[in-house]
Parts: C-alpha cells; sequence; structure tokens
C-alpha cells in the first residue's frame, strides 16, 4: 500500500469522526439542558431528533446537489462548516436556538458521510469495499465517543456551552487535517445516464430496500440503548453523573478495535455474515444491560455498541457494492432511513419508558436487532461476495487490493 493509499484512508477515518462528532454530542447531558433552559428531559430529547430528522431529510438530495462538484472538495468544505452551528450552539440564549443550530448540523452531516461513502465506492471495488468502509465506520465510533465524552466531562466540571466550543474547535481541526489528507479521485468515466422513473426504480429494488430497511433498525436499537440507558443509570441505585455517563461511551472504543479487523477478515465474505455477528452481539450485550450490575450493564452496551457499528460497515458496504450507477443516490437514501430510525428511536420507547421502564425499552431493542437481521438475511441478494468487475476500456481509477 503506497503513501497516498494510506493518506486516503487515514482522511476517510477522520470524514467518520467529523461527521459524528456532533450528532449525538447532547445524549449524555439532557438533565442539564432541560434545567438550563426550563424544559422537560422529554423536550431536551429533541436535540437529538431534530438533528437526526435534519439528516433524514436532507441526506437524499445530496447527491444532486454534489455531483457537478469535486468530491474532495465537497467533503472538505462540509467537514469545516460543521464548526459554525457547534460553535453557535455554545451561546444559544434560548432551547429554541439551541435547535436551530442543532438542525443546521443535520444538514452539514450527511454531505460528510454519503459523499464520503460514495468516494469509496468510486476509488475501490470488490471486498476492499468492505474494508475502507468498516475504516470510515470506526471514524464514527471514535467521533461519537468523543463526541459524548467531551460534552459529559465539561459539562461536568466547567459546563455544556464550553463543550460545544470545545467541539467546534475540535470540527475545525478535523476538517484541516482532511483537506491535508485526503486525495482527490481523478475524473471518473461518464455514468450511464439513467432518467426519471428509471433512475428510481434502480435506487428501490429490492437489495437496496433491504439496506435502507436494515439501517432503520440498526440506529433506531443504537440511539434507543444509549438515549434511555443513560436516564436508566443516572437514577437509583446507579445515581450517574454527566462525567461518569459520558465516560460510559468509552464502550464504544470496543467498536473502534473491533470495526476494521472484522472488515478486513470479511472482504471475502458475503455482508450478510457480518450482519449475523452484530445483531448476535446486540443482542446478548441488550439482555445483559437487564442484570442489577453496573459492571455488567457497561458489558452489555459495548457488546450492544460493537454490533451497531459492524452492522453499519456492512449495511454501507452492501449498499455501495449493490448501487450501480447512482452511489452516492443510494447512500442518501439509506441515510434517509437510517437516521428516520434514529428520530424515531429517541423519541418511541419514551412510551415504553413512562410504562415499564429500562426493562420495556430494551425488549423493543431487542426486537429491532433481530428485525435488521431478518431483513438482511432474507433481502440482502446475491448472498455471495461480488468479485471485481474487470478493467475498463476507458481511463478509470481504481485501487485494487
Amino acid at each position: 500500500m503506497n503513501s497516498r493509499q494510506q493518506r486516503a484512508r487515514l482522511a476517510l477515518f477522520l470524514c467518520g469522526c467529523a461527521a459524528f462528532l456532533n450528532l449525538y454530542a447532547t445524549q449524555g447531558i439532557l438533565h442539564e439542558l432541560a434545567q438550563s433552559f426550563h424544559v422537560s428531559v422529554r423536550q431536551a430529547g429533541w436535540s437529538i431528533t431534530v438533528t437526526t430528522l435534519a439528516v433524514a431529510v436532507t441526506a437524499p438530495f445530496v447527491s444532486r446537489l454534489t455531483k457537478r462538484f469535486d468530491q474532495r472538495q465537497v467533503i472538505v468544505l462540509a467537514a469545516l462548516a460543521l464548526a459554525l452551528p457547534a460553535g453557535l450552539a455554545a451561546y444559544a440564549g434560548s432551547f429554541s436556538q439551541l435547535l436551530v443550530w442543532r438542525l443546521l448540523e443535520g444538514v452539514l452531516i450527511p454531505v460528510v458521510f454519503a459523499t464520503s461513502v460514495a468516494y469509496i465506492g468510486d476509488r475501490w471495488r470488490g471486498g476492499s469495499v468492505t474494508e475502507v468502509t468498516s475504516l470510515y465506520v470506526a471514524g464514527t465510533v471514535l467521533g461519537g465517543f468523543a463526541g459524548r465524552f467531551i460534552t459529559g466531562l465539561m459539562t461536568e466540571y466547567v459546563g455544556w456551552r464550553e463543550a460545544f466550543a470545545l467541539l467546534a474547535g475540535l470540527s475545525l481541526l478535523i476538517g484541516v487535517a482532511i483537506h491535508l489528507l485526503l486525495p482527490a479521485n481523478p475524473p471518473l468515466a461518464a455514468p450511464r445516464a439513467t432518467a426519471g422513473l428509471s433512475a428510481l426504480r434502480e435506487l428501490c429494488r429490492r437489495p437496496l430496500l433491504a439496506a435502507y430497511g436494515v439501517g432503520f433498525c440498526v440506529l433506531f436499537s443504537q440511539v434507543a440503548t444509549f438515549t434511555y440507558a443513560g436516564l436508566y443509570l443516572s437514577q437509583a441505585p446507579f445515581e450517574l453523573g454527566a462525567a461518569a455517563l459520558g465516560a460510559i461511551y468509552s464502550v464504544f472504543l470496543v467498536a473502534l478495535v473491533v470495526t476494521p479487523i472484522a472488515g478486513r477478515l470479511s472482504k471475502s465474505r458475503p455482508q450478510a455474515e457480518l450482519l449475523v455477528i452484530a445483531a448476535l452481539l446486540g443482542v446478548c450485550g441488550s439482555a445483559l444491560t437487564l442484570l442489577p450490575s453496573l459492571w455488567l450493564i457497561v458489558l452489555g452496551l459495548a457488546l450492544s455498541s460493537t454490533g451497531v457499528f459492524l452492522a453499519q460497515a456492512a449495511a454501507n458496504a452492501f449498499t455501495t457494492a449493490t448501487a450501480r450507477h447512482n452511489k452516492a443516490g443510494a447512500v442518501g437514501l439509506y441515510l434517509t432511513c437510517y437516521y428516520l430510525g434514529g428520530s424515531f428511536g429517541a423519541v418511541v420507547p419514551a412510551l415504553l419508558w413512562s410504562r415499564w421502564g429500562w426493562q420495556g425499552c430494551v425488549v423493543l431493542i431487542v426486537v429491532f436487532q433481530l428485525l435488521s437481521l431478518l431483513i438482511a438475511w432474507t433481502g440482502w441478494k446475491p448472498l455471495v461476495p461480488q468479485t471485481p468487475p474487470p478493467e475498463p476500456s476507458t481511463p478509470r481509477f481504481i485501487i485494487q487490493q
């Protein structure tokens, strides 16, 4: 592997960090936001929901808005721009203002996400797509952990406004690093034109619809788990504070190591097999959180989160490998379903939480973990490894691994 390839992989890892650094930053400080703005904890949860909804609404249009521009430029500008709403959120004078800046973050995030995944699909082929996508997802793991951990720690000892200001500075630094490291993809051969109804049919083929369904279930279970586990652990007998809850998110670091390794090992295997492992980890982890031991709950959260990120890597790789001429469009629709799942995962379990508490939430989470496996196992066809296509007659930049 030459230095250019190494730089590209490191830059894509940082793209994952940029996309997720701010996305769930408020998840562990809902009580503090509720007190600061005199709203209920349930209302404070909208600081997560508006961001994920904005991602879901924006994602399908990313490919249309960015296809005329260089992928590298789009990724760099969006990553740098994420620093602005993060900084403005630190100075929000009301809860409504905070929601506006969180909404703007949700508009920018899919630009980084969808364009990065499309960049991978255009630059690599075959099993290498799964491997590099897993590296990108590992970046999202680190970004998601860092955003939650920094916010929780800073809120406990300094304040949530200072936490958001620090996240803004980190967003800016990551954007600069991506600018320095990410190489541009040389121009590709012009794709076959697919118009109107034909383009829609291509994006709505059964395997892609199954991938979108898996994405919905995956983020539903992730957001539901860590939103309501945080509320559960903040109550008696655990009574964890903001800093301790932020530290709980260090369980994501297990996935930071496991996901790239799993991606490399599964290069020659169907993505559905990786999802089987992910679902089993998720269900076992969710079951462990029902035990009355903090350490076993933390272990359960570690297994569950690792399963989520493995499933995310499998679904992203399957989407880019299955989409034909409009990878960014397919990724955009995947993101819409993925973040709609996250939006529902933040609010739907509240109906069970108020009556059955954490136990009721766990039952719902397990149902969605098993549903993701069922959808993939029946809809991800073909379930055999895809071989790289023959070299095209026209010049095309492809790195064979």
